[in-house]
């Protein structure tokens, strides 16, 4: 993973950037704190907070996450039986800590979910469950919704299970450290195993005709004071681990589809008019696309070193449109599939951080051990698509603009420097206006990480060389103009 630094330590210029993002907050009117009586219920909730009686300490569990992470969601181990494998998937205990009705349950269905900020992270519950009692973290006895499963040599689950139980997570491993250990060959069976798995698992999405947007990631964080952009493509291990998610929540869907009770992550397939005028793009950049490969493949088969094959994963995001929450209740709608996972799914691994996971988790709990699902439980089904959709809106909007705020402040001090970039859209995508040529696009900064607009003329997927001449904090605008192409 690559790192730009951006030299804003305790002067002047953190000062003013970390007066903005903190403006952030009041800007989207973010709810940052919690009241009182959420607090309140919160502490009496961990002090009456009792362990389930299975006990499943045994199971030698470790989480996976980045490593400044301290809201464990997930922990895993994996094992070999047979020709095929057993995957133990630990998932943090939410539901034990918010009662139904309560009013802490009423703060996260206004919040929605965690807001992760270059400056803090605004969680969805009160940090002394999503950072403490109710964190999967290692050395700690904790409760967890356990799924089992049984999966055959190539990795398709056989058996699925579900209880809650006492579990301990071993070791807090985290992605970079993992992957330089498989790497390196000194990686545990158990990490082996997850890449062994999440390989299987990444040919059965293949096999589904399933997708998967590999666009580098744009990412700000805080690391003693200086803010560093992360952009880079996910690391082999983060999609291995994620196969082991993807897989629970397509048997949570499956769950909740045979008790016709629920809510499914759904997104319908790319249009056709969409997929013509892809392979059109596909073309002006370039890049040949067999018309008898389907789209997926295409996208796994892009190198991301090359501009032109960047710009036009840029591009498919166009092809990943539509993606909401369905509930389910007694009738099921004729189209229940997610396009990209190419199956049937269900959001249900991130408790901690998403409001819909703690009611998935709660259904899918009532439905596999054939229980009826409270009346209580499924009145709330309704509502939550538009919660979540708020919610996303919100923070993919503050998210996008804390980056800006980032990229405005890193470089105001740098008007009229060049920098070397990477052209995401151009003059091909561009529409003259009163029969003038049309310039300008979007391009993406070698170093730093940046994402701006730029004027001038140049053609998506090239290299190129740019002047920047606007940075402004105050309204988060970057502008490069093109030099050289």
């Amino acid at each position: 993973m690559s790192h730009q630094n951006i030299a804003l330590t305790k002067d002047a210029r953190s000062t003013s950037l970390e007066q903005a993002l903190e403006a952030l907050e009041t800007e989207f009117e973010v709810r940052a704190t919690f009241p009182a009586e959420v607090l309140a219920e919160a502490e009496r909730a961990i002090k009456d907070f009792e362990l389930p009686a299975i006990d499943r300490r045994d199971i030698e569990l470790v989480t996976i996450d980045p490593a400044s992470s301290t809201d464990l969601d997930q922990a895993l181990h994996l094992e070999r039986s047979g020709q095929g494998y057993v995957v133990h998937y630990a998932i943090a205990d939410v539901p034990g800590f918010v009662a139904l009705g309560g009013a802490l349950d009423s703060e996260t269905r206004l919040r929605g979910q965690t807001v992760y900020l270059p400056h803090r992270r605004i969680s969805l519950h009160p940090e002394a469950i999503s950072e403490d009692a109710g964190s999967l973290l290692p050395g700690q006895d904790r409760s967890a919704y356990l799924w089992t499963f049984t999966l055959d040599a190539a990795g398709a689950v056989t058996e699925t299970t579900l209880e809650r139980a006492v579990v301990k997570s071993r070791e807090k491993l985290s992605y970079v450290g993992v992957q330089e250990s498989l790497d390196a060959g000194t990686a545990s069976e158990l990490l082996q195993l997850l890449r062994e798995v999440g390989i299987k698992r990444v040919d059965l999405e293949r096999q589904r005709g399933g997708a998967s947007l590999r666009i580098p990631s744009q990412e700000v964080e805080c690391i003693n004071g200086t803010y560093t952009i992360v952009s880079a493509p996910p690391l082999a291990v983060e999609d291995w681990n994620a196969q082991i998610s993807l897989m629970t929540g397509i048997e949570a869907a499956r769950i909740m589809l045979e008790a016709k009770v629920g809510l499914l992550r759904t997104m319908p397939a790319p249009a056709e008019k969409d997929i013509k005028i892809f392979r059109l793009e596909a073309k002006a950049l370039g890049t040949v696309w067999d018309p008898a490969q389907p789209y997926g493949e295409f996208l796994r088969s892009l190198d991301l070193n090359d501009p032109r094959q960047l710009a036009l994963m840029h591009r498919a995001t166009g092809l990943f449109r539509g993606a909401t929450y369905t509930a389910i209740d007694g009738e099921v709608p004729e189209d229940v599939i997610q396009a990209a996972i190419a199956a049937p799914y269900a959001h249900t691994t991130a408790p901690l951080r998403r409001l819909v996971d703690r009611f998935s988790l709660l259904i899918c709990s009532y439905a596999s051990s054939r229980q009826e699902v409270p009346e209580g439980l499924r009145a709330v089904l309704p509502t939550l698509p538009k919660l979540m959709g708020d919610s996303n809106r919100l923070v993919n909007t503050i998210e996008r603009a804390a980056i800006d705020t980032v990229e405005a402040a890193s470089l105001a001090h740098r008007v009229g420097e060049r920098f070397s970039a990477v052209t995401l859209t151009g003059i091909d995508d561009a529409r003259s206006k009163n029969g003038s040529p049309a310039t300008g696009g979007t391009l993406l900064v070698k170093d730093p990480a940046v994402m701006a607009p730029f004027e001038g003329n140049a053609a998506a997927g090239v290299e190129v060389e740019v002047e920047l001449v606007h940075a402004d904090l105050a309204t988060r605008k970057v502008l490069f103009k093109i030099i050289e192409a």
